[in-house]
């Protein structure tokens, strides 16, 4: 009797004893507070490589696209290029424990598709992956590494360039013989002069250029700008027509800037002003057919066509004014570009020319030299971007 009360008492103070427990909930509980804390480890970790992976795809794929437009490397080139970046960019990293093979290499598809003229557009796809290891605290979890993917695409292209014809009409009447207020330092002594009219008052000092004298510099500055865009001359197409009461002359369309620059370089003052049949034959020219053919011929494009309608005065009779117009809404109808410039004109001159133009930025108002200069020049800017352009 007395030795079952005995066990009892054992068993109950067995039950009631709480020294152990501690023990062994720690046994159960440090693996699990180790393993999140590895986890938590490692997920930052993952953060940091899973950017670290797609800085370098980033850079391999810029390097190969620009390995490609700017240096003229061929796709095996690229490819070469894009490894080397990716090893480079990857080699110091804290974050990858690399295989046996050491660090991957990217697959890198580049795909060339060459554009109007001779540019060339080139995409370039980059993918990438690489195995990161986990601590050893996840590892007591049954987790050894995680495998992290990254890929990037750019694309890059070389200069391409774009066809264009321009045509410029161009006033040569009495008026543009009469003097600019930019003194002529080329001419010492006296020199021969002309009032508004295009008569000459005799000769005079000082010497200042004359407004023809100065259409020629500000077309010069145009001209330039064009060659200067198409070097070899495959692309841009120019000529002139040039206007006192009637057309004086108009030529035919040719490559490059040479024939229409010798143009300018000879136009001489006098007579009144009719704008109408020179901005009939710039119309005229750029609609045949022939000058869509050439350029198919040459560049296989289809030209972007401006015409530049150029005055100081006013027409003589006004009925010019209004075929002028006319002419001009045929060309914006035709997708011409229609630009205007007046040099010095008075209100129904510029009136005309803001009627005529494709829009209100397409209108200049100069009223000295260096103003017609820098709206010829604003012209070629805006062309010359339109005959190159280049991506990157």
């Amino acid at each position: 009797m007395t030795t079952k009360k005995e066990n009892r008492t054992l068993l109950s103070r067995f039950r009631k004893d709480r020294r152990g427990n501690f023990a062994i909930m720690g046994a159960v509980a440090v693996p699990l507070i180790l393993a999140a804390a590895g986890f938590a480890m490692d997920l930052t970790n993952m953060v940091l490589a899973r950017a670290e992976l797609q800085d370098a795809a980033d850079s391999a794929a810029i390097a190969a696209a620009s390995a490609l437009a700017s240096d003229g490397k061929s796709v095996a080139e690229a490819k070469a290029i894009a490894a080397t970046f990716m090893k480079t960019q990857l080699s110091g990293s804290r974050v990858f424990t690399w295989g046996k093979d050491g660090i991957p290499l990217p697959t890198v598809d580049i795909t060339e598709e060459t554009t109007a003229g001779v540019g060339k557009v080139f995409k370039v796809a980059v993918s990438t992956s690489g195995d990161m290891e986990f601590t050893p605290l996840t590892k007591l979890m049954g987790y050894k590494s995680t495998t992290l993917n990254a890929s990037s695409s750019t694309e890059s292209a070389t200069e391409s360039k774009n066809a264009l014809s321009m045509y410029l009409a161009l006033d040569q009447s009495g008026s543009m013989l009469a003097n600019t207020n930019e003194l002529n330092t080329t001419v010492t002594g006296k020199c021969e002069q002309f009032n508004e009219s295009g008569i000459s008052i005799g000769r005079k000092s000082p010497c200042y250029i004359k407004k023809i004298e100065a259409l020629q510099i500000a077309a010069t500055s145009l001209f330039n700008q064009l060659k200067k865009a198409d070097p070899n001359t495959k692309f841009v197409r120019t000529a002139t027509a040039s206007y006192n009461s009637s057309l004086v002359k108009s030529y035919e369309l040719a490559w490059g800037t040479t024939a229409a620059q010798k143009q300018v370089d000879a136009l001489k003052g006098g007579g009144g002003t009719s704008s109408t049949g020179a901005m009939n034959a710039a119309y005229t020219k750029l609609s045949a057919d022939t000058e869509k053919t050439e350029h198919k011929r040459v560049n296989g494009q289809d030209p972007t066509k401006y015409i530049i309608l150029m005055t100081d005065g006013n027409n003589n009779n006004t009925s010019d004014d209004g075929a002028t117009e006319t002419i001009c809404k045929n060309a914006k109808d035709a997708k011409m570009e229609v630009y205007g410039v007046a040099f010095m004109a008075p209100a129904r001159g510029q009136k005309l020319l803001k009627a005529c133009v494709s829009s209100p930025e397409n209108y200049f108002a100069a009223e000295e030299m260096s103003e017609l200069v820098d709206a010829f020049k604003a012209i070629g800017d805006r062309a010359s971007a339109v005959v190159a352009r280049v991506t990157r």
